[in-house]
């Protein structure tokens, strides 16, 4: 991969796609400021006229990542679906795309271990890609008696968390990840048991 530097007056920008570099290749805490800065084409001293230091650097990259998650769950969520169904499914899909598109972003966000009461900003960034998929449960679960309804938010949180496996398992290049099926077709099958339990989906004739 060509070395990403700090070449266009963004010395922000070019610091954390460096540390995005790191983060996909090394993991969030197998890299230095000084590393980062190299990969910028900088000394390690600019670094600090935009960040506090590594974990400052890793939350940035992490906020960005959360805006994108955001936007694109939002896009697959009102991607003029025929039913409250196709547009839950949309953003399962959604979720397993970003991780793929956005490894670095993704460790960021999700394996950093970063502190969401020491990053309001953050933590408002990462409520609105997990409204996206509550709000998308709570539509879905209208189809359901109400004394059945499970909250959107345990809904939504079942979802994220199979999703989230998925990802880990079979579609990162972790050591599990030789499955013997595609990781969208395992995610499409594990929500569609998910959703036949709650009655949402017939069962198969």
């Amino acid at each position: 991969m060509p070395k990403r530097g700090y070449h266009h007056g963004n010395l922000k920008q070019a610091l954390v796609e460096a540390a995005l570099t790191l983060i996909e290749t090394k993991g969030p805490s197998g890299f230095t400021v000084a590393e980062a800065a190299k990969a910028a084409g900088v000394t390690p001293a600019a670094v600090y006229r935009h960040f506090n230091g590594r974990e400052s650097l890793i939350a940035e990259c992490a906020l960005q990542g959360h805006r994108i998650f955001g936007d694109l769950m939002e896009h697959a969520y009102a991607g003029g679906h025929p039913t409250a169904l196709a547009a839950f499914e949309a953003t399962g899909r959604a979720y397993l795309a970003f991780a793929r598109k956005f490894p670095g972003h993704y460790v960021a966000m999700f394996e950093s271990g970063l502190s969401m009461q020491a990053n309001p900003d953050l933590a408002l960034a990462a409520s609105r890609s997990r409204g996206v998929l509550e709000t998308a449960a709570a539509e879905l679960s209208k189809h359901i008696p109400e004394e059945k309804r499970p909250p959107a938010s345990m809904f939504s949180a079942h979802i994220w968390a199979l999703s989230h496996g998925v990802v880990e398992l079979y579609a990162r290049g972790t050591p599990g990840a030789k499955a013997p099926f595609p990781p969208e077709d395992l995610l499409e099958t594990g929500i569609g048991i998910y959703l036949r339990g709650l009655g949402l989906i017939r069962p198969d004739s």
